[in-house]
């Protein structure tokens, strides 16, 4: 028995190239989100959720349950996280420019918001270890370097991704002009946030 089905891939909004699958067919439509993450009116602006002026009927949702839990009954917005880490960003390296930020990030992708708002915001390429991954995205490009020489780093170590001990960066990176550096470390992660708070 054949149907013919028509499959829209909708922005996720979690990573680059992350889809929500809207299927459309005879007996209905079924929209399956995987990993999303939209700020409050996206799904409104999306034109190919609608048919004319109103919603589509969506008969079935697939809704992805990582944080469907009591412990994270809150999840603060993303612009709330961002102003929270750019308020502590920014008061850290104006002390000297040997306060630097260790962003303990988990994921190869997820986070260019993050880097490309504070890099726009203070000023400061963020270190990674390698620009390849990002070749495809141009618009961050402007925002990292491979430079050690910066106040904000995302590096990984190769072999130990919890790899921050005492002053020391992943990179390796321990001072700047034979001046030690301080070192403070921000672990953006949902999953640590909703471990840690009622």
């Amino acid at each position: 028995q054949k149907e013919d089905l028509e499959v829209t891939l909708l922005p996720a909004g979690h990573c680059p190239g992350s889809v929500m699958f809207l299927f459309e067919g005879e007996k209905g439509t079924v929209l399956y989100t995987g990993d999303f993450r939209l700020a409050k009116g996206e799904a409104a602006r999306m034109e190919l959720l609608h048919s004319g002026t109103r919603v589509k009927d969506i008969q079935s949702v697939y809704l992805d349950t990582t944080f469907c839990d009591p412990k994270f009954y809150h999840i603060p917005s993303r612009e709330e996280c961002l102003n929270g880490i750019l308020e502590l960003v920014r008061s850290w390296t104006s002390l000297s420019r040997y306060h630097v930020v260790w962003l303990n990030c988990k994921a190869a992708y997820g986070y260019e918001y993050l880097f490309i708002n504070l890099s726009e915001e203070l000023g400061i390429k963020v270190h990674v270890n390698k620009l390849d991954m990002f070749r495809n995205m141009p618009e961050i490009l402007y925002h990292i370097t491979t430079d050690r020489c910066t106040q904000i780093h995302a590096c990984r170590h190769p072999r130990d991704d919890d790899c921050f001990r005492g002053n020391r960066l992943p990179c390796g990176m321990t001072c700047q002009n034979g001046t030690p550096l301080h070192v403070i470390s921000i672990k953006p992660s949902t999953m640590w946030f909703g471990e840690r708070i009622k």
